[in-house]
């Protein structure tokens, strides 16, 4: 019975793979000093009786460093879009020119710096609570294991590899938050 026993790391690796992921979405919609498509990211538009993201109602694109426009296709959305970004708390003051929304990107100053490192701080959290959350459900698996038959041996490699794979996760989420907090701390 218990040479029968395979733990499913591409599973666990996959679903690690997904928090990191989420992590990097959720950096990029943090504001930098630097516009980014990706920041506009999580606005939802009222589009014809749906939430839909902008990036489907018009095309974002970032022709300077300190400017992001959104190039809206239906005229009638426009109204729809600014408000969205009014209210999205993004801290950008939209300005109109025809079906064209200019978002100016304004200067970061050190405290609002600092409450984006910490807010970041605070999404590289989750990220290693997901990830040991997942590491919880792969020691699950091999104690279920052991009570029906496994080695103690078998447990020891088994919880050896998952707490190897978790480590390895949890180094790469502090690396990006690093990296992040760096940018966003830059003048």
């Amino acid at each position: 019975m218990s040479d029968e026993f395979m733990l499913d790391t591409d599973d666990l690796e996959r679903r690690m793979d997904g928090a990191i992921a989420s992590l990097r979405t959720e950096f990029a919609s943090l504001r930098t000093g630097r516009g980014s498509a990706s920041m506009l990211d999580p606005i939802m538009v009222d589009a014809y009786g749906t939430k839909t993201p902008i990036n489907q109602v018009g095309t974002v694109n970032v022709p300077e460093p300190r400017m992001v426009t959104i190039n809206v296709w239906d005229k009638s959305l426009v109204g729809k879009v600014e408000k969205a970004i009014r209210e999205s708390g993004l801290g950008i003051n939209p300005q109109l020119n025809g079906t064209i929304i200019m978002l100016p990107i304004p200067e970061l100053n050190e405290e609002r710096r600092t409450q984006l490192t910490k807010v970041a701080g605070q999404y590289g959290e989750h990220a290693r609570v997901s990830i040991r959350n997942i590491r919880r459900d792969g020691m699950d698996q091999i104690k279920k294991a052991k009570a029906d038959g496994m080695s103690e041996d078998d447990q020891k490699v088994w919880e050896g590899e998952v707490q190897d794979m978790t480590n390895k996760y949890i180094a790469m989420i502090d690396d990006q938050l690093e990296t992040k907090q760096a940018e966003i701390m830059q003048v």
